[in-house]
């Protein structure tokens, strides 16, 4: 079964932390991806910008319009993300618990499973 755990972030709270926090953060993160590969978990990992440098697409009238900066205004935003394979939601509920964010007040770490991929369901 497919799983993306997604990051979720408030600028405030990562502002707050001192260097080593930062920094023992970015080392959690860098084990935790070392053992989704050992274990064969790990699909794919990817970590994005922030949303002020984002661009929001619709089309009107038949033609695109963008616009700057994010699509919802927010405190928090999507960081970045895990797409694992595992054996089943408890298995992925145990990965994300490792991921050093969630010991962090005010960040989130979100666990949903992949409903298709590839234009396949899911099983």
């Amino acid at each position: 079964m497919q799983f993306l755990i997604s990051l979720h972030i408030n600028p405030a709270v990562l502002d707050a932390l001192t260097d080593e926090e930062k920094a023992a953060i970015g080392d959690g993160h860098g084990r935790f991806i070392e053992a989704l590969k050992t274990s064969g978990e790990l699909i794919t990992t990817q970590a994005l910008v922030d949303p002020s440098q984002a661009a929001v697409v619709s089309v009107r009238g038949g033609q695109p319009v963008v616009t700057d900066g994010p699509f919802l205004e927010a405190k928090e935003y999507l960081g970045g993300f895990y797409l694992i394979d595992c054996e089943n939601k408890e298995r992925a509920i145990e990965l994300a618990a490792q991921i050093p964010d969630t010991a962090i007040e005010g960040l989130g770490v979100e666990v949903r499973q992949v409903m298709f991929a590839d234009g396949q369901l899911e099983a």
